[in-house]
């Protein structure tokens, strides 16, 4: 079977394609590089994680966008021989304004390289590019509007692309209007009729799919009878709730199947702290030319039934241990806004361990050295050694958990001027800096650092232990649940990490040594 998620933890917005016996999906990466991680599979059950395709600042330059900007909403197709991705980047956001840029790069393999990046507009997000039977090819895009007193989301807009010309051409169209939030627009041609899928009721707890159609790609189109196809907007019990924002891919024998977003909350403050996750279902067209969920519901099933005609095909299980023995970071790892690079970044200069150069706090939107993997299961601890000896109270390194830069919690080494060495929890909550009483212990005799997060659920353990042994408790449990889309003020669309991080306050780059990162995935599995 299918088991949903798929893609459990942080992958939301996804994008699926087929080429020949391969299947891909692209999902958004926000402020977090490299952009836009890229799964593969050949049975729709098993997925890996085959790279990014946005890789160098060229293609991506994210420094100092605001938490939950960036990367907004990729997706792949494939003509005339190539790979097609189409991403916005969202730059900032305020008082009713969208500062973004739609993008457009191509590569003959999904493993690139992906070629210079092609500026086609700034309307709106969520683009996507349809390859019309003819050898057309049409962008569609959400527009927004920020005047006051008009809906931000003002319809579905059409243009021509011109590949040879490298930009869109012709005349823009509005295609679509409805009183309701629309946005993810993406293009089908089926049995003669142009199939609209939309995002609908935005990407919480009121999301879900709907569809329209036309006999001509420029409209005008009649929306579904059934107002939407899919949606967990009318059962909070359901378990993948926010399900919403999807993509149609069919398979080698004429099955279809829609991907799309999820999320699974923690109770009882029900907050998703996987974040939005990619999940898959069965559907069929019905007599009458739309598109139905093949359970014969609206709701999202967390089992589904796989293509007939596809044999299972299994990876290898990913490794949950890195000791950091590659010459470069997996592919699992990210870093925050700003590629891993020599200056900050090394894997070679203490080979077996993963060197950070201390830089900017864990509230910056510009250089930090943090490199961290997205929080995947429920019940997990992460694990780590650490040799550092900071000598100003302007230098700490350590293990964190990490949502974004107004919420995160760390279990830190640093110097204080009458104690010398210390360990303890800091976090910022909710944009609020606190360092936890109690919580701090003397460790100048400590050889090395052992750190380690336990997180079950809604609670959060740190520990620690100078050889991997003598653990101890380092402050109090703490509230996992805030790691999550579904706290605190302002736009929240990624999901929790897990890393290490190194800062130097000072500005000499003192550098942390890290030995390993060791995930466990505990009982309550995913």
């Amino acid at each position: 079977m299918i088991s949903n998620p798929v893609l459990p933890g942080f992958h939301p917005d996804p994008s699926i394609l087929r080429v020949g016996d391969d299947y891909y999906i692209a999902t958004s990466t926000f402020e977090w590089f490299p952009g836009v991680p890229i799964h593969h599979s050949r049975d729709l059950v098993n997925w890996r994680l085959i790279g990014h395709a946005l890789t160098t600042t060229e293609h991506l330059d994210l420094k100092g966008v605001p938490n939950s900007a960036g990367i907004w909403a990729p997706s792949l197709s494939y003509a005339d021989g190539k790979f097609h991705l189409l991403y916005t980047i969202v730059r900032t956001y305020m008082g009713g304004f969208k500062d973004l840029a739609n993008y457009l790069v191509t590569a003959d393999s999904i493993a690139g390289p992906w070629s210079e990046r092609i500026f086609l507009n700034a309307t709106g997000f969520d683009g996507s590019l349809f390859h019309d039977d003819d050898g057309r090819k049409w962008v569609v895009n959400m527009r927004w509007d920020h005047r006051k007193g008009r809906p931000r989301f003002a319809g579905i807009e059409l243009q021509e692309y011109s590949a040879s010309e490298r930009k869109l051409i012709g005349p823009i169209r509005n295609i679509l209007r409805k009183p309701q939030l629309i946005e993810g627009p993406n293009l089908y041609k089926k049995d003669g009729w142009y199939y609209l899928m939309l995002a609908e009721g935005g990407t919480g707890w009121n999301h879900g799919i709907s569809m329209a159609r036309s006999r001509t790609i420029e409209g005008p189109y009649e929306c579904d009878p059934l107002p939407l196809l899919m949606t967990s907007r009318h059962d909070g019990t359901l378990p993948l709730q926010k399900a919403g924002h999807g993509e149609l891919v069919q398979t080698q024998a004429g099955e279809w199947y829609l991907v799309h977003l999820c999320a699974r909350p923690v109770f009882p403050e029900r907050r998703c702290t996987l974040g939005r996750e990619t999940a898959i279902q069965k559907v069929e067209w019905n007599q009458d030319g739309w598109l139905r969920l093949a359970n014969g519901t609206t709701d999202a099933a967390v089992e589904v039934p796989p293509p007939a005609d596809l044999p299972p095909h299994p990876w290898p299980a990913a490794a949950g241990m890195d000791d950091f023995d590659d010459p470069q970071l997996r592919p699992q790892w990210q870093t925050l806004r700003v590629p891993a690079e020599p200056s900050w970044m090394s894997l070679s200069e203490r080979p077996g361990w993963l060197r950070l150069r201390g830089r900017e706090s864990l509230i910056s939107l510009f250089d930090q050295s943090l490199v961290a993997r997205r929080l995947q299961a429920f019940d997990c601890q992460f694990e780590t050694r650490m040799e550092f000896a900071p000598v100003d109270f302007g230098q700490s390194a350590g293990l964190v958990c990490f949502y974004d830069t107004r919420m995160h919690f760390y279990l830190r080494v640093t110097h204080d001027d009458q104690r010398g060495r210390v360990l303890g929890v800091v976090l910022v909550d909710d944009g609020n800096y606190d360092e936890l009483s109690g919580s701090e212990i003397d460790v100048n005799d400590w050889p090395a650092f052992y750190l380690r997060a336990v997180i079950r659920y809604d609670q959060l353990q740190f520990s620690a232990a100078p050889d991997g042994k003598a653990w101890r408790n380092i402050g109090p449990v703490l509230d996992a649940s805030k790691l999550s889309d579904d706290y605190g003020q302002g736009l929240h669309f990624t999901g929790a990490f897990v890393g290490v991080c190194c800062q130097d306050l000072v500005g000499t780059r003192l550098h942390a040594d890290f030995d390993y990162l060791r995930v466990t995935t505990g009982e309550g599995g995913r």
